[in-house]
């Protein structure tokens, strides 16, 4: 499907968070090469990622959640898109920055800001209890569909904290708030499908539920771009959530094998429940904006195999 057309979001003045990390970065350099003025935010230990995003049009702002060293923040912001996330083991941490943290975030900026127009907050469909393979509305139960999963066991507890404080925050400050919880993001040199190919090639098996198959929307990085002019017409107060991913049900399974044909290597599961089950979000509310995605899972596969690892392609 064709997306409705909705103004592109040009001419502002955006802190995007997280931007050393793999959704935060290309989306803070698509809006910057859009004519926005953007200011990417992280904790920059590594100058060179300092460097690098500079020299693409961002302008890099130290911050340190954890610390709620905010310091930096600019001031007179149109829009605050808040991607910024930790996968830790420590309950305190993950609470700091992703609750706590993202809360503070808020604060800040709305203080420097009378023209605040949108914050969008990235969560995670990892929220919800699976059931099944049905597809979740927003309004579904919420659960600790991670913690199975080796190295995320504060991961879905922390960003439901996180919703709530957000959502609290935007209430008391009057911030026109959109909390997205993103399914399964992926671009052409990074994701969960590049991890799996590279299982692949070294003969490992690749987890999946034993509740096959293995479902999610995943969303590729040009159509994460895409969607926040869309996302953000969501955006008021109170905060409204919404699910956010691709039009496509596809599983860990699909994407496999596709790679298998594109590759030549023959991918094969471990079926086992320490890992995340099914999770398919219902996409009514973003798709109500007009949005729809336009990389196809396929294309999308192939561009990521092309990208990363053509010395892996055959012929054809």
């Amino acid at each position: 499907m064709v997306s409705t057309a909705v103004a592109p979001v040009a001419g502002k003045r955006i802190l995007v968070t997280g931007v050393t990390g793999w959704v935060a970065g290309p989306l803070a350099r698509a809006l910057a090469a859009a004519g926005n003025e953007v200011f990417g935010a992280a904790r920059f230990r590594d100058e060179a990622a300092r460097h690098a995003l500079a020299v693409d049009g961002v302008q890099p702002v130290r911050i340190d959640l954890a610390r709620s060293d905010l310091d930096e923040v600019p001031a007179d912001l149109d829009i605050v898109l808040h991607l910024a996330v930790a996968k830790v083991d420590s309950f305190p941490l993950a609470m700091a920055v992703n609750a706590e943290g993202s809360a503070d975030l808020m604060e800040v900026a709305a203080s420097r800001s009378d023209r605040l127009s949108g914050f969008l907050h990235c969560s995670s469909t990892a929220v919800y209890q699976p059931r099944d393979h049905d597809r979740l509305v927003e309004g579904d139960a919420l659960g600790d569909s991670h913690r199975p999963m080796p190295g995320m066991p504060t991961y879905s507890i922390s960003k439901i904290a996180a919703e709530v404080l957000v959502g609290h925050t935007a209430k008391r400050l009057g911030v026109p708030t959109v909390v997205a919880r993103l399914n399964v993001p992926y671009g052409d040199t990074w994701g969960w499908p590049l991890f799996h190919l590279l299982l692949m090639e070294q003969g490992s098996p690749v987890p999946v539920h034993v509740n096959a198959p293995t479902s999610y929307t995943p969303i590729h990085a040009d159509d994460i771009a895409a969607s926040i002019p869309y996302l953000l017409t969501l955006a008021s107060t109170p905060a409204t959530t919404v699910n956010w991913g691709g039009d496509e049900v596809v599983s860990i399974e699909d994407w496999c094998t596709e790679m298998g044909a594109l590759t030549g290597l023959t991918p094969t599961f471990a079926p086992t429940e320490a890992t995340i089950a099914a999770i398919v979000p219902d996409l009514s509310r973003l798709h109500a904006t007009g949005f729809h995605t336009r990389v196809g899972w396929r294309e999308g596969i192939r561009r990521l195999v092309t990208a990363s690892r053509p010395d892996l392609l055959v012929a054809g």
